[in-house]
């Protein structure tokens, strides 16, 4: 592709080092047989580019560092934007000294809808035209070091990567149509937050998320008051 070039090309260092292999894993598979990891274009760095010439970007946390290069890569060609979405988590921990001190299973499961959680900082990216979102959900193992240097809440113990063990499914997202799946009520149906956060089995914060980025991209709409007490927001299916 025209303005395009592989990273492999240039003496820019990437710092792939600190790339987990989660990562590194779907932007490879991503890639397939014939494309590359890493292209050079519009003075960014894409994860992948294909054969077909479509831009892969591996976004695992908020899409909010998209923006700009979203809108520039898309001139040059089709973006899939590619969020894993961690369904079941294998914890290991090791010692300092690089010993397996035990496994467990994380109770934490994520959802489709955690996609909200990192959209909520973007939530106008998906009309950019020619960007897709593509949610992948996987299982992985997280191995985490006792080194003294992590977050406290997970008493100073570091993650040092993330690897798949699992695809389980994809969902793709090509415009604000496909985001009614995410509302499931009739379309003159009302609703507030509460409603959309039990019917979904999710948390009234994340709901709320869901129908800010929805609003936003036209697929729901606010129509006044109501619920207990009249005075939560109702919404409804555009």
């Amino acid at each position: 592709m025209r303005g395009v070039k592989s990273a492999k090309s240039s003496t820019f260092s990437l710092g792939t080092a600190a790339e987990h292999s989660l990562h590194r894993t779907l932007k490879v598979t991503y890639a397939g047989e014939r494309g590359c990891s890493e292209a050079f274009a519009e003075g960014f760095v894409c994860d992948a580019l294909t054969e077909e010439g479509e831009f892969i970007e591996v976004q695992t946390g908020s899409f909010a560092p998209l923006k700009k290069k979203a809108a520039l890569l898309s001139r040059k060609g089709p973006l899939r934007i590619v969020h894993p979405i961690i369904v079941e988590k294998q914890i290991a921990l090791y010692d300092a000294a690089g010993n397996l001190c035990h496994r467990r299973r994380s109770p934490r499961r994520g959802t489709p809808w955690d996609l909200f959680k990192a959209l909520v900082y973007a939530p106008l990216l998906p009309l950019t035209r020619n960007v897709t979102i593509e949610l992948v959900l996987v299982d992985v193992e997280e191995k985490r070091v006792q080194d003294g240097k992590g977050s406290w809440r997970r008493g100073f113990v570091s993650i040092a990567d993330r690897s798949l063990l699992a695809q389980r499914e994809s969902i793709i997202l090509r415009g604000p149509r496909d985001y009614t799946r995410f509302i499931p009520f009739e379309k003159n149906e009302t609703f507030t937050v509460k409603a959309l956060a039990q019917k979904a089995g999710v948390r009234a914060a994340l709901a709320s998320k869901c129908l800010y980025v929805l609003t936003k991209l036209g697929a729901a709409e606010r129509v006044g008051k109501g619920g207990a007490g009249g005075r939560a927001f109702l919404y409804r299916k555009t």
